[in-house]
């Protein structure tokens, strides 16, 4: 399949085939970090397609590609592999960012959030596997947790970027504990605060 202009391998059935409307976390991203020298952290990389079109646009970053899942983390080595970038784009099998050894950037994510009652509600992903889409309770527990990692784990001038049902959420390192908030809200969904809060 093609992703942001690249040829990637896909496991379907036990990887979530990426969907067009993630390039805007690539987009975004390289937005920010231009240039220069960065530290990257693509969080759920699934096929890794996200961290290898960052690595691709942005020549000087340096990337880091997480997931808790073995088929993700095989197919993301084989899709670096499949790109040359090796000596760039760093795999780690884990929670969120824990395989990471240092601060990030910009750290990236688009985790399952659809609440795991409402599977039954969504016949279109059924091909997809159950735990790359649906999460527990609200499903926001993911993204509440990556929200708190993230304050200690960004540098000062770092952003963190979320898509959250096809929407982009960015928060730079002095937003996050409002963004955090606005997770906490009880039975919101955090997109629907986020923006309202912005308009």
């Amino acid at each position: 399949m093609t992703f942001n202009g690249l040829k990637l391998l896909t496991a379907p059935g036990l990887v979530m085939t990426p969907r067009p409307t993630s390039e805007q976390l690539v987009a975004a991203a390289c937005a920010h970090v231009g240039d220069g020298d960065a530290s990257v952290v693509d969080v759920g990389t699934g096929s890794g397609a996200i961290a290898i079109a960052i690595a691709i646009a942005c020549p000087n970053a340096e990337v880091w590609a997480t997931d808790t899942s073995p088929s993700a983390v095989r197919l993301t080595r084989a899709n670096v592999r499949r790109h040359r970038l090796a000596g760039r784009v760093f795999v780690g099998q884990g929670d969120l960012l824990e395989p990471v050894p240092g601060p990030a950037d910009v750290i990236v994510a688009n985790l399952p959030y659809v609440p795991a009652s409402s599977a039954s509600d969504h016949p279109e992903l059924k091909a997809e596997p159950f735990d790359a889409v649906f999460s527990g309770n609200d499903g926001l527990d993911s993204y509440r947790r990556l929200v708190d990692g993230a304050i200690t784990r960004l540098t000062d001038s770092g952003v963190l970027l979320l898509q959250l049902n096809r929407h982009l959420v960015s928060a730079d390192r002095s937003e996050l504990p409002a963004l955090a908030a606005a997770f906490a809200v009880p039975g919101s969904r955090v997109a629907e605060v986020v923006f309202a809060e912005a308009a």
